[in-house]
């Protein structure tokens, strides 16, 4: 298992990338979030075995590119805090 955070910058709010975020990773045995943040990224976090995340995280950039300019990820302990994935408003 692992955990990742992601932070997506660009045009990614008001354009629906939370919710096709969602989509995208319909399928996936991941639990984690995606939400907004007040400095105009959006912040990923997701829990579950790296072959998992990898594909997901391939659906994302390919739905979304054309919205994203740069990304920045983080590596981290697994917590098991989540048991879903959600959209946190």
């Amino acid at each position: 298992m692992e955990r990742r955070t992601i932070f997506f910058s660009g045009r990614v709010q008001g354009v629906g990338f939370r919710w096709t975020t969602e989509r995208c990773l319909e399928g996936l045995v991941l639990q984690g979030y995606v939400r907004n943040l007040l400095d105009g990224r959006v912040e990923l976090v997701l829990e579950g075995q790296p072959a998992d995340i990898d594909e997901g995280l391939g659906r994302i950039r390919a739905a979304l590119a054309r919205n994203i300019d740069a990304e920045a990820a983080e590596a981290g302990p697994v917590t098991g805090e989540f048991s879903n994935f959600r959209i946190r408003l």
